[in-house]
C-alpha cells in the first residue's frame, strides 16, 4: 500500500454526483492506494506507520511529534488508485499495479479500521466515486509512505 501524506490546516472531499462531503481541521490528508499484491497485513503496516509518523512540529519547531502524541489532529483518508500510476514506458499512465476494485475497497476500509483503532476519527472520501479534494497544506509537508508486500 502507498499513501501520499499531507499535513494540512484543513481538508475536505466532496463526491461530485451527490455533493456528500467529509472534512477535517488540522491534521493529515491521506491519499491511499492499494497495490494488487497487498493484503490486510499491508493495511495494518501502513496504519501503524502513519499513526507513529513524526510529522508535526514540537515546541522547538522541529518535525518530531506523531498523531499518537498529539491529540486534536484529524485524519481524512481518501482512496486513490492513481497513486500506483506508472509512467516509465509512456506518457499515458498505466494502472496495472493498482488493486482491482473489490480488493482495493476491502483493503482501504481495513486500513481505515486500523487507523480508527488508535482512537482517531477518520472521515473518508467516497470509494469508487468522482471526488473533489480541497486542502490547505501546512508547511508544506508532503510525504510518500510505502509498505511493500
Amino acid at each position: 500500500m502507498r499513501a501520499i501524506v499531507q499535513r494540512v490546516s484543513s481538508a475536505s472531499v466532496c463526491e461530485k454526483e451527490t455533493g456528500n462531503r467529509s472534512e477535517i481541521g488540522r491534521g493529515l490528508l491521506l491519499l491511499v492506494g492499494v497495490h494488487r499484491e497487498d493484503t490486510a497485513t499491508e493495511a495494518k503496516k501502513l496504519a501503524e506507520k502513519i499513526a507513529n509518523l513524526r510529522i508535526f512540529n514540537d515546541a522547538d519547531g522541529k518535525i518530531n511529534i506523531s498523531l499518537l502524541d498529539s491529540p486534536g489532529h484529524d485524519v481524512l483518508a481518501v482512496s486513490n488508485f492513481t497513486v500506483y500510476g506508472e509512467t516509465k514506458k509512456s506518457r499515458r499512465p498505466s494502472f496495472t499495479e493498482s488493486a482491482p476494485f473489490d480488493q482495493g475497497k476491502e483493503l482501504f476500509y481495513h486500513f481505515v479500521t486500523y487507523m480508527r483503532s488508535h482512537g482517531f476519527g477518520v472521515p473518508t472520501g467516497f470509494f469508487g466515486c468522482e471526488m473533489e479534494v480541497h486542502l490547505v497544506n501546512d508547511g508544506p509537508v508532503t510525504l510518500v509512505i510505502d509498505v511493500n508486500p
